[in-house]
């Protein structure tokens, strides 16, 4: 690398937010020293062979008008404006149906690739944003503070094979998530791209004298390290929407087409906190979602990844019933997600909330616990026993086929 361009890479290290790694075991690929952790299984015997694609809808996406009860009277009521029209409805069943927005889905649904999890929740429910995301995160009670996400304790326990490229890679955030705390291999991306531009100014050095150079040599080298593994030599035929969101599911696929391999990709979109104006964002977020999902099926089809790729959506909250006089929702508790994939079940699972029996906030009652969805990954998807990772016993739910 010529001098002066190697220089200007690297003062840019200092304000680099494109990249954050974390570790818990030793990874040769990207050079970390960190805690010993159980042997983890030969790539061939992994249950890690099978890919966890998770999506998070931040900001609380609205489920009512996500999955829509339009046979149901007291909809309407509660939501004179922002309701769904049943004529522009979806039909999944006689009584609910998807936005129009996520039309695309409905080939998935078809093909009976498409689980539905209504009334998705916890007990004791967190309206703040960020406390109520941590409780999605680390799995744990309301009342409980947890360090570790759910996904980190998973792979501290099992771990994945060492010579994957990574246990996880995170695309357009810069938050770990389920992956925080120490336990997981763990990259994260907040703008791939960018990312991608910069790393190919990067070249493997040398160690330095003195502990300050020394540091930013490392930081190179892990660079340089993440770029080979989120590169790939497939040349996709999928064409990718032109948003935030079809970028992300783009970079996503490069990791995977990457034959080291990883275990779970993180994407997100948002932002669902819709309080003033909601339709026409709702409407937006979901069709950049269908489009983004329908995408990441091609070419995971492409890839011959798609029987062995789960996808499960997930949000911290959904929206209050009833309309607020902003032509918007305020935040609430149970909210539908969604589950896709070759192995798939397709179906309505859990129960639509009853819309005449609010809380006494006026929000909805959770009629399936999210750890019974995480129980559902762990044991049917990658038969890993969940009581370490979820520190309690949760049944499975059964939108999965061996």
């Amino acid at each position: 690398m010529p001098t002066t361009t190697r220089r200007h890479f690297l003062r840019s290290l200092a304000s680099l937010p494109l990249a954050r790694f974390a570790a818990a075991a030793p990874v040769a690929a990207l050079g970390f020293a960190t805690p010993a952790r159980a042997a983890a299984d030969s790539p061939g015997t992994s249950p890690y062979r099978r890919l966890l694609v998770i999506v998070e809808l931040k900001g609380g996406n609205d489920g009512l008008n996500t999955l829509v009860p339009y046979a149901d009277a007291a909809y309407y009521a509660l939501r004179p404006k922002l309701a769904i029209a049943p004529q522009d409805v979806v039909q999944l069943s006689e009584r609910v149906g998807l936005h129009p927005a996520l039309s695309p889905l409905a080939d998935f649904w078809e093909a009976r690739e498409l689980a539905v999890l209504q009334g998705v929740g916890y007990p004791q429910p967190n309206l703040s944003h960020f406390r109520s995301i941590e409780i999605w995160d680390t799995a744990s009670k309301s009342d409980e503070y947890v360090r570790d996400g759910w996904l980190t304790r998973t792979f501290a326990k099992r771990p994945v094979p060492s010579s994957f490229a990574a246990d996880a890679v995170v695309v357009g955030s810069n938050d770990l998530g389920p992956l925080a705390g120490d336990g997981a291999r763990a990259i994260a991306l907040d703008n791939p791209q960018q990312f991608l531009r910069r790393a190919a100014l990067a070249e493997p050095t040398e160690a330095a004298a003195g502990p300050a150079l020394a540091h930013i040599m490392k930081v190179e080298n892990d660079i340089v390290q993440a770029r080979v593994h989120l590169a790939s030599t497939h040349v996709f035929r999928t064409e990718f929407p032109a948003h935030a969101f079809g970028n992300a599911v783009k970079a996503a696929c490069r990791v995977i087409a990457n034959p080291a391999g990883v275990a779970a990709v993180r994407l997100s979109l948002g932002s669902f906190d819709t309080h003033v104006n909601q339709a026409g964002t709702h409407a937006r977020l979901l069709g950049e979602l269908a489009q983004g999902l329908t995408a990441l099926k091609r070419a995971l089809v492409e890839l011959d990844r798609w029987d062995d790729t789960l996808v499960v959506t997930y949000s911290e909250f959904g929206r209050r019933p009833r309309e607020n006089q902003s032509a918007g929702t305020d935040h609430g508790t149970a909210a539908v997600q969604f589950a896709l994939g070759g192995r798939v079940t397709g179906g309505l699972y859990g129960s639509q909330p009853d819309l005449r029996a609010l809380g006494s906030d006026g929000n909805l009652r959770h009629t399936l616990d999210f750890r019974e969805v995480y129980a559902t990954v762990l044991d049917r998807w990658w038969g890993i026993d969940p009581r370490a990772a979820l520190r309690a016993r949760f049944e499975p739910v059964a939108f999965l086929r061996s």
